[in-house]
């Protein structure tokens, strides 16, 4: 293949690699409004009827497939982008040139990573179960009574830290990842970059404080 092919195919890779990260991103939003309904203090009711409309919802058994293959092609098409990097610099740099990019941009690759071991470890905690791969634990009678699985979960310190550190790392993962694809889309204009940097910096602490206080709070005050 020549150069300019493969050139041409890597921009593409790019645009589906960002088209398909902003549909994860908008997912965490409503992932994360749904998950919130854990604390509303009545004992998972709110949360239980929420669960029970998502389950019944032909769109969303349809736009569940689909979050499945933003997540597949998302990854693949990260590893395949981090394989054309590395060929492209097969001889490491003596002294390292001056980069305009965020330092975390560096590792999106290592932070994607241990995003992915952990939607494995939170696939097994609950999705697996809902699917009936693993039986129901803590108080919970069916497979989609999660939130005693949820309670059940958070009491372990271990868990705990664990989640409250992934969710960090996704939160420097979705600052890089929120400009990187207003930039795979030629969006990167000097007058709104500063202004794109900084609504992806909200939406990247927004979604790590939000998530993190889950575990908190059942850990410390449920």
């Amino acid at each position: 293949m020549s150069k300019k092919g493969f050139s041409i195919a890597s921009l593409s890779h790019k645009y589906i690699m960002a088209a398909a990260g902003a549909f994860l991103m908008l997912f965490l939003v409503m992932h994360l409004a749904t998950n919130l309904l854990l604390l509303a203090g009545d004992g998972g009711g709110t949360f239980a009827e929420s669960v029970d409309f998502l389950l019944t919802s032909r769109l969303i058994k349809i736009m569940e497939y689909v979050l499945f293959g933003a997540f597949i092609l998302h990854i693949l098409l990260g590893v395949v982008i981090e394989i054309h990097n590395r060929r492209s610099r097969p001889v490491g740099y003596h002294v390292k040139p001056k980069s305009g990019t965020s330092a975390f941009s560096k590792f999106m690759f290592h932070s994607g990573i241990i995003i992915f071991i952990f939607l494995l470890l939170h696939l097994y905690h609950f999705f697996l179960v809902k699917l009936g791969f693993f039986p129901v634990y803590g108080d919970a009678t069916e497979v989609h009574d999660f939130f005693p699985m949820v309670v059940y979960v958070f009491q372990s310190p271990w868990m705990v830290a664990i989640y409250i550190v992934s969710f960090i790392v996704l939160g420097f993962h979705l600052k890089h990842a929120f400009q990187s694809a207003f930039q795979s889309f030629g969006l990167n204009h000097d007058k709104y970059m500063p202004a794109i940097k900084t609504v992806g910096t909200i939406y990247a602490i927004a979604i790590t404080i939000g998530f993190s206080v889950i575990p908190l709070y059942f850990y410390f005050i449920y």
